[in-house]
């Protein structure tokens, strides 16, 4: 579905953690990445465990080159996905964080 529709969506009422998740991917896949990381960040608060949101917000954030704020919000991310064992955004998640650090040094 498109960011568009999503929107319209979001427009009427309809305001929840799926419905922000689409909408932070998809501008994130856009290369509009501050509005999806308000959308992510929005995804979150409905649903601070969505291990995916986290990873997603600090791709965003880093992209935009809020080191400080990606780091914070994958740091999260991996303890949710710990929380929850899930293995896969997990090990996403300590890739980007080791590539942070490996940028820092």
């Amino acid at each position: 579905m498109s960011t568009e529709a999503l929107e319209k969506m979001l427009t009427k009422g309809m305001d929840n953690a799926l419905l922000r998740f689409g909408l932070g991917k998809g501008y994130l896949d856009a290369g509009e990445l501050a509005r999806a990381a308000e959308h992510l960040q929005h995804c979150v608060q409905f649903d601070p465990q969505y291990s995916a949101a986290w990873k997603l917000l600090g791709q965003a954030l880093n992209k935009q080159g809020l080191i400080d704020q990606a780091r914070a919000a994958w740091t999260q991310g991996l303890r949710v996905a710990d929380e929850k064992g899930d293995k896969q955004a997990g090990k996403e998640i300590t890739v980007f964080l080791k590539r942070l650090d490996k940028r820092a040094q």
